[in-house]
């Protein structure tokens, strides 16, 4: 079926989804209080250099410091390149997400250590490479890039790379003698998918494009006090449209009149070929709905995903890894219980990789797969696992699945993922999940009365849950009235609305 770009902007909150053989393949949520940092550049000044740990933070203005990896810093040529550089680096590997953090493009830079590189109250130009997650603040890097339609600009760098998604060898020649010919010296650049077929007229316009943007950075960089913002990447929409709208979308479909207008204008201006593409939503039903969409991403926040034969997956993700569980549930299979366990793995693969995107989940992954007896039915999962990640626009990283049916894997992970960005730790379990049973927090509770007490008579009053309290006056009836008998006191329960089951207030109240 059809790839679509589908764009909800008829509030604030921006949602752009891509729709891949009828279903979400991945959803963009953008907020007017949580614009995307990824990809802004920052004048920022140094505030703390860790030695032992070979990274420094650097102030850019944002609400935490941001982190700055050795591996991260450019190697300067002078005291006063404030991190920008001009170095020499062989063709290295090409890529296939021109936005993602470019590491691997630069030689190993670490002289001795982060100390030999920066200093406290240091200015250096930096880019947000990963956006905050959880209580880190972003991740920066020095090694600029800038990217276009066509090209992605490396300002810093003499390099040349080119997509893994361009598959044609004759083409991938062309592009790079192209993109040779046309470069400024001591420059590089990325060739991004959308260049497929492109004519040296196109790739000249969009890298002289590149260069004058790099021109006004650099100049604001020189007249700025850090710290300071010198650079914004699109919003949401434009830079969605950016990257996924190529000639494998069928349609981009948008709600909004006036962001239609807009937007149909930056498409004739940098893509005019796929301009007749672009529709404007005009039906009554909201456009979310229209297209099934919303039903998916309610799905996509759910712990248990069922699969279409019975069995399901389990997702639970903490704060360093995410582990996928593999069950049976209600399929029994019709000829063996081997043949049982490789079918329900097989089809947990296909679901699995698809959470993955559309969750946006990154970091350590690990998978339990049902146990195999046969090394070849474990071939045959782990091969598919391969293959379907191979649609996967982040990088990932996968080992064998081990004797006890785990695979490890790592998925690049640039913003945080789905569900941390749609909901927030539960007040009651604090994200465990689970929260104290009545009975614990009634036997608590007693404990509590005891400790208050000291020893005095009066009558202490117990706030809590109504739930709570109903059971302390019903069914821990006579451990209450054993402990008033004891202690030569009265427990007077108030119950409160306001209390959720674990909170309750013990007062101690002294006889006149």
């Amino acid at each position: 079926m059809s790839t679509r770009l589908v764009i909800n902007a008829l509030h604030h909150e921006r949602r752009v989804g891509l729709v891949e053989k009828g279903s979400l393949a991945e959803l963009f949520i953008e907020r007017p209080s949580g614009r995307g940092l990824v990809g802004n550049i920052y004048k920022g000044k140094v505030v703390r250099v860790l030695a032992g740990m070979d990274a420094a933070f650097v102030d850019v203005a944002l609400d935490k410091a941001g982190f700055l990896y050795v591996a991260d810093v450019a190697k300067p040529t002078s005291s006063a390149d404030l991190g920008l550089v001009t170095e020499n680096v062989s063709d290295g590997d090409d890529v296939d997400q021109p936005l993602a953090r470019v590491d691997s493009f630069y030689p190993s830079q670490q002289p001795s250590g982060i100390t030999d590189l920066l200093h406290n109250g240091q200015e250096i130009l930096v880019q947000v490479a990963k956006a905050p997650i959880g209580t880190k603040g972003a991740r920066l890097t020095t090694h600029i890039t800038l990217p276009g339609r066509l090209l992605v600009f490396l300002p810093t760098v003499d390099h040349i790379g080119i997509s893994r998604r361009i598959e044609s060898e004759s083409e991938r020649r062309r592009l790079k003698d192209l993109v040779e010919k046309l470069r400024p010296p001591d420059t590089g650049f990325i060739i991004r998918t959308a260049a497929e077929g492109a004519n040296e007229d196109a790739l000249a316009a969009d890298m002289e494009f590149l260069q004058k943007l790099w021109d006004e950075v650099y100049e604001h960089n020189q007249n700025a006090t850090a710290p300071a913002q010198l650079y914004q990447d699109l919003d949401l929409i434009r830079r969605v449209t950016r990257d996924l709208f190529t000639a494998e979308v069928e349609r981009l479909v948008i709600d909004d009149p006036e962001e239609h207008r807009h937007l149909l204008e930056f498409v004739r201006t940098f893509m005019p070929a796929l301009a007749p593409r672009v529709e404007l939503y005009t039906g009554s039903e909201p456009l979310f709905d229209a297209m099934g969409l919303e039903v998916e991403i309610g799905r996509a926040l759910d712990r248990k995903v069922w699969l279409k034969s019975g069995g399901h997956i389990v997702i639970d993700q903490t704060e360093a890894l995410t582990a996928i569980d593999v069950n049976t549930g209600r399929y029994v299979g019709k000829h063996n219980l081997e043949d049982t366990i490789t079918k329900i793995n097989l089809e947990a693969v296909k679901e699995i990789v698809y959470q993955l995107r559309l969750r946006d989940i990154g970091g350590i992954i690990i998978i339990d797969f049902i146990d195999m007896e046969r090394q070849t039915n474990r071939e045959k999962v782990y091969n598919a696992l391969q293959e379907s990640l191979s649609s996967d626009r982040a990088r990932t990283n996968i080992l064998k699945i081990s004797e006890l049916g785990l695979v490890e894997m790592t998925r690049k992970r640039v913003r945080e993922s789905l569900s941390r960005s749609l909901s927030e730790t539960c007040p009651y379990c604090d994200g465990t999940g689970r929260i104290k049973s009545p009975a614990t927090i009634c036997y608590e509770i007693l404990r509590a009365v005891e400790r208050e007490v000291g020893g005095r008579p009066g009558t202490v009053v117990v706030v809590t849950n109504p739930a709570i309290g109903n059971r302390l006056i019903d069914e821990e009836q006579d451990a209450l009235e054993a402990l008033e008998n004891r202690l030569a006191i009265h427990i007077r329960v108030d119950p409160s609305t306001a209390y959720h089951q674990e909170q309750f207030e013990v007062r101690f109240e002294s006889e006149q």
